[in-house]
């Protein structure tokens, strides 16, 4: 971020309008910067998570010894009180919007005069018995990671871990606990890992590649039980489809996030699962908004979900609702759908649109490397061949590069011919781009002009 302009901390001083953004995460940290850039209103950010902001995508990291956790802190502890940007380290119980305050669990009270709800998500839970046992717990905020590093210290504290879900953070947890050599049972629903959002080729891939990271994964399987010791901490679990007992000390829970809304559902503001926005990011009180994981569109855009968890969607909207809050309305625009993750040691990403089978027009172009974790599939349309979106796995893409041919509805041919322009690896196209170019030139010589 800038400097201030000279006179900015005069204006500060002038300036009565007070934004609470109660949420340190990354959707209310970039709207704080982004209203600190445009204006000198008064900023506050409530959270009990922790002091300042931090990557929570980088927790991951800070239990397997990769970083410490001063490390994940995009700015130095000064940069708040250069920036005039106050943070407040408590929970927010209740919002009382006749009288535009919030109230904190030690009674304090903060006005406000435009408040965002930037609370994020929690992990969700399905009412299995046991489910509140110590030793069951989630993966998503700072406070989970400390009683990750209580709970499985070693294989000597943890025999055996068992992770419900087979999503994204299932697949970190996994990682972080066979970093710690602890035994890890993943139970997964589906009958393929992510074989709901993947294709089969893809998704089969994973299976194999998670089986040969020595963790044992239970396709098809859901959970029945979580069962407690003596001292109320777990101590197995039972698999709802053959009562198999597992026994294990710690359960993780990861079979998705829900809005964390709770604190504001006996108030005026309207949830569902989420807190009801408008495509203004408005909620239907005057002055309080609602952004990131927890805000719900009512009227999303065309193909994409009213609650979109996701990093740079967050941001794009405490980037949009910044410029509202300062005078200048506009309007959220999610963009291009877009994600990257890691699957142990395959780095995954995908631009647009690729469906687990594609219905329709649309048609899936797919290859993989017969001896490597390294697969591409893309997704066009068979009738304009306009190209609608690829998944990379083994493969480092350019964002930039995609995003752009996405905007110019690029056709399929020019994707795959061009390929060699979006990548970051070039050993890769080296080494294998005569291979798909052959495949796609053989299953699709009919369209090639």
């Amino acid at each position: 971020m800038g400097k201030f302009s000279p006179n900015l901390s005069t204006l500060y001083q002038m300036s009565e309008e007070h934004v609470i953004i109660i949420g340190n995460g990354i959707s209310g940290i970039t709207l704080a910067r982004h209203v600190r850039k445009l204006s000198s209103k008064r900023i506050t950010v409530v959270s009990n998570e922790s002091n300042h902001f931090f990557s929570r995508t980088a927790l991951m990291y800070i239990y397997m010894g990769h970083m410490k956790f001063e490390h994940t802190k995009p700015y130095e502890d000064w940069f708040w009180d250069k920036n005039k940007i106050e943070l407040v380290n408590g929970k927010v119980i209740a919002v009382n919007t006749n009288h535009k305050c919030v109230i904190l669990e030690n009674s304090d009270e903060l006005k406000y005069d435009k408040l965002v709800i930037a609370t994020g998500s929690k992990p969700n839970k399905f009412g299995w018995p046991g489910e509140n046992l110590k030793g069951v717990q989630g993966l998503y905020h700072l406070q989970d990671l400390e009683s990750l590093e209580k709970t499985a210290q070693n294989n000597e504290v943890c025999k055996r871990a068992v992770i419900i879900g087979g999503g994204l953070i299932g697949i970190e947890l996994a990682e972080m606990l066979t970093s710690r050599n602890i035994p890890v049972t993943f139970l997964v629903r589906e009958t393929s890992f992510w074989n709901h959002v993947l294709p089969l080729q893809e998704s089969e891939m994973l299976n194999n590649h998670i089986a040969n990271n020595n963790i044992d994964l239970r396709l098809g399987a859901n959970l029945k039980e979580i069962k407690g010791g003596e001292n109320g901490s777990v101590k197995s679990i039972v698999i709802k489809e053959t009562d198999e007992e597992i026994p294990c000390n710690l359960v993780g829970l990861t079979a998705g996030v829900s809005p964390n809304v709770a604190f504001i559902e006996s108030t005026d503001i309207e949830t569902n699962k989420g807190v009801l926005v408008s495509r203004f990011l408005e909620t239907n009180i005057p002055d309080v908004f609602a952004i990131g994981d927890c805000a719900e569109l009512r009227n999303s855009k065309e193909g994409r979900s009213n609650i979109e968890a996701m990093w740079h969607t967050g941001r794009i909207m405490g980037e949009t609702l910044a410029q509202t809050i300062c005078g200048q309305k506009v309007e959220y625009e999610p963009g291009h759908w877009f994600n990257s993750a890691k699957f142990l040691k395959i780095e995954y990403q995908t631009y647009g649109w690729v469906s687990a089978v594609p219905i329709g027009t649309h048609q899936h172009f797919q290859w993989k490397n017969p001896n490597e974790d390294k697969c591409i599939t893309l997704e066009y349309n068979k009738d304009t061949l306009e190209f609608i979106g690829i998944n990379t796995f083994g493969i480092r893409m350019r964002h930039d590069i995609f995003d752009t041919w996405l905007t110019e509805k690029r056709d399929v041919n020019y994707v795959i011919h061009n390929l060699p322009k979006a990548n970051f690896d070039p050993e890769f196209y080296q080494r294998y781009e005569n291979d798909i170019l052959a495949k796609y030139n053989k299953q699709l010589s009919t369209l090639n002009t």
